[in-house]
């Protein structure tokens, strides 16, 4: 016997008013359930996701983190004079006018330098590995230099605005006293910075001025050493002098000469004169006029101890005087450019001048328990809120 197969017909059975109603009711019980229950798994995974991280966190800000104190300054840098000329002028005196070794001080106090020279100078390591700090907040012991940056970088904190110029600084320590040693130590090496970068700026500016007075100054003591090695050479002092003096000798006897001649026309004049007195003239003036000759060949024939005349040594020893005042001159117009280069130069000194002096604080300044709270919440709640929506669309598209 063949059995044929029936199709699936609807149900004859009719509910009646009671069943209907009874079945709504479960329907509605188990929505209600069903919604209970996921109203509980959400609130659970709020608790355990949000809530729960909120209070360790909030518990943790209020009774486990140490407090630390802040302390805070500002400095600006200045030019020195405002004398520039030019495009220069028109940011002479602005922030503009240094706002590049503003920034360059900045980088330098945010350096591992900067860091490295505050622990050498004040134990910055040593004062963050102290056992009074929280375990989040501490150092290690054996702490590596670049873990000890990342904790410079959290606690020194260096800003710039380039409209005012002003660089802005808070430095945190465990206590006040310590933290404001340290921003006193932090500005003193930005101080120092300035001045060097004020130094090298100074040193391009006058290095062609002074490398130029020291040429003409070397070349002044050579022309006269040469003087004087002449001087010494020659065995005369002033050569215009000794032919000054020659020329006296020469002019005397020439007078003197010009007598005997006179006297010896006279003695000739008479009809019988006397041998013997014309005699003694003549010679007289032979002798005058052998001496004037030998004085003249002082003055232009090669002789002496020297073995010049006085007419080549005159003439050497003034070659040698307009050299060395020649010289002189050159020396003292380089040093006026030396001096106007050091003006300038000194126009564009930088200096350090502090606005804010650091000054310890009284209450501490971190943690701010209430705000970290709150923002931990509003972080965990985030996050709690991305994972959700990203499981929720991963649930729709494999549903899908």
């Amino acid at each position: 016997q063949v059995k044929t197969e029936q199709p699936n017909l609807p149900s004859t059975d009719v509910m009646d008013a009671a069943a209907r109603a009874r079945s709504v009711m479960e329907i509605q019980q188990d929505i209600a359930h069903r919604r209970r229950r996921k109203m509980a798994m959400l609130f659970l995974r709020l608790a355990c996701l949000v809530l729960l991280p909120t209070l360790i966190a909030g518990y943790y800000y209020y009774a486990i983190a140490t407090p630390m104190y802040a302390t805070k300054s500002e400095f600006v840098i200045k030019t020195a004079g405002g004398g520039a000329s030019g495009a220069a002028s028109l940011f002479a005196g602005s922030a503009l006018a240094t706002v590049q070794d503003s920034i360059t001080v900045q980088s330098y106090l945010s350096s591992r330098d900067a860091m490295l020279r505050l622990d050498g100078d004040l134990g910055f390591k040593a004062h963050f590995q102290n056992l009074e700090i929280d375990p989040l907040q501490r150092l290690d012991p054996d702490a590596t230099n670049e873990r000890a940056y990342a904790v410079y970088k959290d606690r020194v904190k260096i800003g710039f605005d380039p409209t005012e110029g002003i660089i802005k600084m808070e430095v945190v320590a465990a206590d006040p006293e310590t933290s404001a040693a340290f921003s006193n130590a932090l500005i003193r090496y930005a101080e120092e910075r300035v001045i060097d970068l004020t130094q090298r700026l100074r040193e391009d500016q006058m290095a062609g001025a002074r490398e130029s007075y020291e040429e003409a100054e070397q070349a002044m003591l050579a022309a006269q050493n040469e003087v004087l090695r002449l001087q010494q050479e020659m065995g005369v002092f002033d050569a215009t002098s000794d032919a000054a003096a020659v020329m006296g000798q020469i002019s005397g006897l020439e007078t003197q000469l010009q007598q005997k001649n006179l006297q010896l026309q006279q003695l000739l004049d008479n009809a019988r004169p006397n041998q013997a007195r014309v005699e003694g003239v003549r010679g007289d003036i032979r002798r005058l006029e052998a001496l004037i000759a030998d004085l003249r060949s002082k003055l232009t024939v090669a002789g002496g101890s020297s073995g010049n005349s006085l007419a080549s040594v005159s003439g050497q020893l003034r070659i040698a005087e307009t050299n060395l005042a020649t010289r002189t001159a050159l020396m003292q117009q380089a040093l006026q450019q030396l001096e106007v280069a050091r003006i300038e130069a000194n126009k564009q000194t930088r200096f350090l001048e502090p606005g804010v002096t650091p000054v310890a604080p009284d209450e501490p300044t971190y943690p701010r328990a209430f705000e970290n709270t709150i923002l931990a919440f509003l972080i965990f709640s985030g996050i709690y809120l991305m994972v959700s929506l990203t499981a929720s669309i991963l649930r729709e598209q494999v549903s899908s």
